[in-house]
């Protein structure tokens, strides 16, 4: 049950950041970049639009481990997610999960033959999470350091799938 939530939590707060820093790896090390979240479903899996002739299609290919971080430090949200990746063909799911934000990289729509998905079915999470205002989180800051104490920061949690 504490599962369900929590990816609960996790799929809310990631389709309010909608946008992750994908990290896969390469010869090299890590290959970072901006991709935008296309569904997120209620079992944890994450979705994205790519072009199956991508570099990151390609690294997938290669090694499907890869690690995922939203953040918006405009509402103290960060979360951290590991998984592994397929490519994935699907035109059912195309259809559904396109968006005029994907037309702007396939304008030729969910038919692009270029196009396909990538699912991150996630093996672990990791979130912090302080609703909280600034003043509040400065406040909380301040008070740790003069008592000496941990400041509370909101809610944080590691899910594993």
């Amino acid at each position: 049950m504490k599962n369900e939530k929590n990816i609960a939590i996790l799929k809310e707060m990631a389709e309010k950041v909608r946008i992750c820093m994908f990290n896969t790896l390469t010869d090299d090390g890590f290959h970072s970049r901006p991709m935008g979240t296309a569904k997120i479903e209620d079992d944890g899996s994450i979705w994205f639009f790519t072009n199956e002739y991508s570099p990151k299609s390609k690294e997938i290919s290669k090694d499907n481990e890869v690690n995922l971080g939203y953040s918006d430090p405009s509402n103290n949200t960060y979360i951290y997610i590991n998984g592994k990746a397929e490519l994935v063909d699907d035109q059912t799911r195309k259809e559904a999960y396109f968006s005029p934000f994907v037309k702007a990289w396939f304008p030729e729509g969910a038919d692009d033959p270029n196009l396909i998905l990538i699912k991150v079915t996630p093996s672990v999470a990791e979130y912090w999470d302080s609703s909280s205002s600034k003043m509040v989180v400065a406040f909380q800051m301040l008070k740790a350091i003069v008592t000496g104490n941990t400041p509370d920061m909101g809610e944080h949690d590691k899910i594993k799938f």
